[in-house]
């Protein structure tokens, strides 16, 4: 019963917010793939090119997942607890599967399609990094036709996105202080959004008034994403691999599973992941992105 007010509350904003997100990503995915150039994007983003295609794309990619299905964040864990029992894991894992596949796709016919019609074609415009969305997106809408408009409505989705995001990492956070130390919970949330606060504010100002500051050469933004998406998040999966496969038992993960009464389709795939495959592509995931920061490869 602690956290039923939490989960509602989550639930409710989520119910609310998707339904906007959505749509708001379908009229800008219109409006982009029928600015003048745009076509060249769209097909640069769907049909396959294979002499663009390396090892190192690849890992890139897998990178990228881990951000974008909070993997190694502590979310599926923190909310996966709160999951009824009568509820399907395996069949909200599909959900995810399908949903995060349509806005990813959603995202990259916003952006790419627009970055092509702005830059004539230049695909190179594309590997400006976080500061695509805040340098780059901006300049766009500003030669666009009711490009303050589309802005809006762009930086409105951003927005909604961030703030969910924001809801389930703060949530996170606040559950292990609560139930490690016996925080109280508004404190805990108090304190994480402080923290969230300064960090953000200095994300902020790395692009503006503090962009002569930099770590390792990046902007604050960049900086805490490299931290963060590249060697925090891959460390974190690396140990939670360990930790099922050499301490908790995959026996009792697959047991959790089924205990809803769905079965567990999965299963050999899933041990042979957690077992061999995940903790290999981590561990090259880690390496390569610190490499390629410190230049030593191109990714």
């Amino acid at each position: 019963m602690i956290f039923l007010g939490v989960e509602n509350g989550i639930e409710r904003v989520s119910r609310f917010m998707m339904p906007v997100l959505v749509i708001l990503a379908v009229v800008i995915t219109i409006y982009s793939i029928t600015r003048p150039g745009a076509l060249a994007g769209v097909k640069y983003f769907l049909i396959p090119n294979p002499a663009g295609f390396s090892w190192m794309t690849v890992i890139s990619a897998m990178g990228q997942m881990f951000y974008s299905l909070s993997i190694a964040m502590g979310i599926l864990i923190t909310f996966g607890s709160y999951m009824k029992k009568d509820v399907s894991i395996e069949g909200s894992t599909v959900q995810v599967e399908i949903f995060d596949t349509v806005i990813a796709v959603l995202a990259g016919m916003m952006i790419i399609p627009a970055v092509f019609s702005f830059s004539g074609g230049d695909a190179s415009a594309l590997k400006a990094g976080p500061s695509l969305m805040f340098i780059t997106m901006p300049r766009i809408f500003a030669g666009m036709d009711f490009g303050r408009i589309i802005g809006i409505l762009f930086f409105a989705l951003v927005l909604f996105a961030a703030l969910t995001s924001a809801i389930a990492l703060t949530e996170c956070a606040v559950s292990v202080f609560s139930d490690e130390f016996g925080w109280n919970r508004a404190v805990c949330t108090v304190l994480i959004g402080v923290i969230m606060l300064a960090l953000g504010t200095l994300s902020c100002l790395g692009y503006g008034p503090l962009s002569f500051i930099t770590i390792i050469g990046m902007p604050f933004l960049d900086f805490f994403d490299f931290l963060t998406n590249s060697v925090m998040m891959p460390i974190s999966a690396l140990m939670i691999c360990l930790l099922v496969t050499r301490y908790m038992g995959i026996e009792k993960v697959e047991e959790e599973v089924a205990q809803s009464g769905h079965p567990f389709h999965r299963k050999k795939i899933f041990r042979f992941m957690i077992r061999t495959l995940c903790p290999v592509f981590v561990v090259l995931i880690l390496i390569s992105s610190v490499a390629n920061v410190f230049g030593w490869i191109s990714m």
